[in-house]
């Protein structure tokens, strides 16, 4: 599968523990960075993993910061993308299946490293139910407000 990954300067260790691992498993990740320890604005990495999965680079994507809160943000500002915040498998799992989620994120503030990849495996191997879901998803991406909203 290819996988995008982008974090900020609080993720670098868990991006690069990440990356390693799933390059192992045979997938191709595209490191979005950042690749040093300089301080870095989440949005910026966030917006250019979002682009990434949007425009099809990507299959699927990680977003990673200190508490996985800002680049989940930052990514759904993107009308095709569905980040979710994840911080054990089930989660993960329901985010997929439920959600069509194509964004992972993760705090690596929050996490350790095997918990993550519990998540990461449960994400990648799990397909949308589709469905019931879909009309629900679809309303992520072209919001329509009801009468009883407006």
């Amino acid at each position: 599968m290819r996988i995008a990954i982008a974090s900020d300067h609080a993720a670098l260790d868990l991006k690069a523990a990440l990356v390693a691992w799933l390059a192992e498993a045979g997938h191709q990740v595209d490191d979005l960075g950042p690749h040093d320890g300089n301080s870095v604005d989440y949005p910026d990495y966030g917006y250019k993993l979002a682009r990434a999965v949007a425009e099809g680079a990507a299959e699927r994507g990680l977003a990673l910061c200190g508490s996985g809160i800002g680049i989940s943000m930052a990514v759904n500002r993107h009308p095709d993308c569905r980040c979710a915040l994840v911080s054990e498998p089930l989660s993960a799992q329901l985010a997929r299946e439920h959600n069509d989620a194509n964004v992972l994120a993760m705090g690596a503030r929050l996490i350790g490293i095997e918990m993550a990849k519990a998540c990461v495996t449960a994400f990648l191997a799990t397909d949308f139910g589709g469905d019931r879901h879909q009309r629900r998803v679809t309303k992520l991406s072209n919001p329509v407000l009801t009468k009883d909203q407006a």
